[in-house]
C-alpha cells in the first residue's frame, strides 16, 4: 500500500497497482501530446510498476523517453482531476472512432454485451478503462520511465508489433531513488550480463532463440554441479540412466502429458509413419525403464536418476538467458516405492535438499505444499479418492518430519501433489528451485507393478524429485547470488598464475602443471603486461586466487598468494597453498 497526500493535508492509503495504473494513463496522455498520431493499446499496472503499449510511426528513442517523462511531470503539476463515466456500447465505439483509436474499438467490440464500458478522463485525455484510479494526476509524485520493448498486440505473434514502455512511480522521491538503486543492483547481478563477462554461456539468433550454448568456463561449472549431485545420489542408492531427448506421441498420450502439456511442446514430427516430439519431461521414459523387468517388493525402493535434456516451447517474451530457455537439463529422479516407504523416502529427499542448500550456502527459502483445485475438472486427473489419499499422505509425511509449510491450492502437478521449495534470490521475486512430487497416477497409467510378500501384484507409488530443478536455472540463480564470484570449489578457474616477467614463465608452467596434477584448475597469464594490470584482470574475472611469481618466489621455490576475498596473503610453500585450496574445496567454503 502507498500512503498519499490529498488536497487539504489529508492522507489515505491506496493500492500500489491503482497508483501505477494512474501513472500509465499520465504517460499515455503525455505521448498523445507529444506524438498525436500515436495509437493507444493497453496500459496495465504490473507487479513492479506499469507499462503501456503504443502503435507509433517511429520507434521511441532514449531521448523520447526523457521528453515523455518531462511532459508527465507537467501533467502531474497540472493536478488534473480524474473523472469516471460510462457509455452505452454504440456511443463508446463512436467516441473511440472519433479519436482514431482502432485498438480501443476492437477491445470494446470483443467485450460481452452485458459488460459495463467505463472511461476515465483527465484534462483533454480520455481512455477506455475499468479502473480504479487516483482522484487526480497530482497525487502521483516521483516517476521514472525505464525501458522500451516490442510486444505483439494481444500477445499474438500474428498481430502487429507494438512498442511497450515500462515505468515506475512512487509517492516520494526517496522511494523512487531506493527502487532505482535496487534496479542497478539487479543489473549488476543479472546472470546474462555475468554470463557474457565471465565466458559462461552465449546465445545466437542463428542457432535459435532460447537455445543457449555453454562456453568452456560454463561447462566446467556444469560438470562440477553434475558430479556433485550424482555423487550425493549414488551414496543414497540412486542408479543413473541415459534416455533419448525425444519420444513418441503415444508415450505422452499414455502418461497424460499430451492432453495437459502439448501446447508447451515443440510440434510433433512425422517420420516413417510414426509421430515423435521433443521431450518436455522425463518421467514417461523412467516409467518404461521400471517396466522393463519384473520387480519384487524386496527390490523397492528403486531410485532412477538422470541429468536429462528437455525441450519446451516457451514464448519468446518469457525467455531469459539460461534461467528460462527452450532447452534445459533437469536434475531429475524418480523413486519407485511401496506405500510403506513413502515417508522414509520423502524424508530422504528433503534431507538431500537441505544438505545441498547448506553446501551452497542457500539460507533464504521456504516450503510450499502444492495441492489441486477440486473445482478444476480439466487440469487435474479425475480421481477424487486418489487425490485425497495422496494429499493426506503428503501432509502426514511433512508433519511427521517436522517441515513447516504453506498450502497452495491449484499449484499441484496434474498427476499429484508436491512439495516446492521457494528460494528468495538476492534480487527479484522468489521462485521454485527444488521440488518433490507424490504420484499415484502415472504408475496406474503405465500399468506398473511389483510382487508383494504374499505373491500379489501391487502398484508402486512414484516420487518425482529435482534437487537443483534444472542445472541451467541453478547456475543462473547462483551467478546472481554470488555476483559471479563463485566459491573456490565451483569456480571454473581456481588459480590464476601471474608471472611478473618473461623470465618467470617457465617457473609458472612448472607450478601450473603441479596444480593441475592434483586437480586444481589453473591458468597462466603470460601476457607482457604490468603485474598490476594482470591482477585487476584476474579480479574482474572473479578468480578466487592469484599467484604472483617473481625472482623472490623462484629463489625460495614458493608462491606469492593473493586472495579475491582476503587480499595479499604473502609468500607460502606450494604444498601449503595446495592444502589451503583442497580444504576449501572439501568443505565447499569461500
Amino acid at each position: 500500500m502507498f500512503k498519499i497526500k490529498l488536497d487539504g493535508g489529508r492522507t489515505r492509503e491506496v493500492e500500489e497497482k491503482t497508483y501505477w495504473h494512474t501513472t500509465s494513463h499520465i504517460m499515455a496522455q503525455a505521448i498523445k501530446r507529444l506524438f498525436p498520431d500515436t495509437k493507444l493499446a493497453i496500459g496495465p499496472a504490473i507487479d513492479n510498476g506499469f507499462y503501456y503499449d503504443f502503435d507509433a510511426e517511429k520507434p521511441f528513442s532514449d531521448d523520447d523517453l526523457v521528453k515523455i517523462e518531462e511532459e508527465m511531470k507537467k501533467i502531474i503539476k497540472e493536478n488534473l482531476p480524474i473523472e469516471r463515466f460510462v457509455l452505452p456500447r454504440a456511443e463508446a465505439i463512436k467516441l473511440m472512432e472519433e479519436r482514431k483509436e482502432p485498438y480501443k474499438v476492437e477491445l470494446i467490440e470483443d467485450l460481452p454485451d452485458e459488460a459495463e464500458l467505463s472511461f476515465y478522463k483527465q484534462g483533454e485525455f480520455t481512455d477506455l478503462c475499468k479502473g480504479p484510479h487516483l482522484e487526480s494526476t497530482g497525487n502521483v509524485k516521483a516517476v521514472k520511465l525505464l525501458s522500451v520493448a516490442g510486444a505483439y498486440w494481444r500477445g499474438n505473434e500474428k498481430n502487429k508489433m507494438l512498442q511497450r514502455i515500462y515505468g515506475i512511480s512512487f509517492p516520494k522521491a526517496s522511494e523512487l531513488e531506493e527502487y532505482l538503486q535496487k534496479l542497478e543492483e539487479a543489473k549488476q547481478r543479472d546472470h546474462r550480463k555475468l554470463g557474457k563477462e565471465l565466458g559462461i554461456f552465449m546465445t545466437s539468433d542463428l542457432v535459435g532463440k532460447g537455445l543457449p550454448m555453454y562456453l568452456p568456463n560454463g561447462y566446467v561449472i556444469w560438470q562440477i554441479l553434475e558430479d556433485y549431485i550424482k555423487h550425493k545420489e549414488r551414496k543414497l542408492g540412486y542408479k543413473h540412466v541415459l534416455t533419448p531427448p525425444l519420444g513418441s506421441v503415444e508415450l505422452y498420450k499414455t502418461s497424460g502429458h499430451w492432453d495437459h502439456y502439448k501446447d508447451s511442446m515443440f510440434p510433433k514430427m512425422e517420420i516413417e509413419g510414426e509421430e515423435f516430439v521433443l521431450r518436455p519431461m522425463n518421467c514417461p521414459h523412467h516409467m518404461m525403464i521400471y517396466s522393463n523387468e519384473l520387480h519384487s517388493y524386496r527390490d523397492l525402493p528403486i531410485r532412477i536418476g538422470e541429468i536429462a535434456r528437455d525441450c519446451r516451447f516457451e514464448a519468446s517474451g518469457t525467455l531469459k538467458g539460461i534461467e528460462r530457455a527452450r532447452t534445459f537439463c533437469q536434475n531429475d529422479a524418480h523413486l519407485f516405492v511401496t506405500p510403506e516407504q513413502i515417508e522414509s523416502e520423502f524424508q530422504s529427499v528433503v534431507n538431500l535438499i537441505l544438505e545441498a542448500y547448506k553446501d551452497m550456502n542457500i539460507t533464504q527459502y521456504r516450503f510450499e505444499l502444492s495441492l489441486r483445485d477440486p473445482e478444476d475438472k480439466v487440469k487435474y486427473y479425475p480421481d477424487d479418492e486418489m487425490w485425497n489419499n495422496a494429499e493426506n499422505k503428503l501432509r502426514q509425511v511433512l508433519n511427521d518430519i517436522g517441515i513447516e509449510y504453506e498450502e497452495k491450492i491449484g499449484e499441484a502437478a496434474f498427476y499429484g501433489p508436491k512439495l516446492d521449495v521457494q528460494v528468495k534470490p538476492a534480487v527479484g521475486n522468489e521462485y521454485t528451485l527444488s521440488t518433490c512430487q507424490l504420484d499415484f497416477c502415472l504408475p496406474m497409467k503405465f500399468n506398473l507393478n511389483y510382487i508383494d510378500k504374499d505373491g500379489n501384484k501391487k502398484t508402486p507409488v512414484v516420487i518425482h524429485r529435482a534437487i537443483f530443478g534444472s542445472i541451467d536455472r541453478f547456475i543462473a540463480y547462483y551467478l546472481e547470488e554470488t555476483k559471479g564470484a563463485l566459491p573456490t570449489w565451483l569456480a571454473p578457474v581456481q588459480v590464476k598464475l601471474l608471472p611478473i616477467s618473461d623470465n618467470h614463465i617457465e617457473y609458472a608452467k612448472k607450478i601450473h602443471d603441479l596444480l593441475e596434477d592434483v586437480g586444481i584448475r589453473a591458468e597462466i597469464d603470460g601476457r607482457q603486461e604490468k603485474i598490476g594490470y594482470k591482477i585487476r584482470e584476474a579480479q574482474l574475472q572473479k578468480v578466487p586466487y592469484m599467484i604472483i611469481l617473481g625472482d623472490k618466489e623462484v629463489e625460495a621455490n614458493a608462491v606469492g598468494v593473493r586472495s579475491r576475498i582476503d587480499g595479499d596473503i604473502g609468500q607460502m610453500s606450494l604444498e601449503d597453498f595446495i592444502k589451503k585450496i583442497k580444504e576449501e574445496v572439501n568443505h565447499y567454503s569461500k
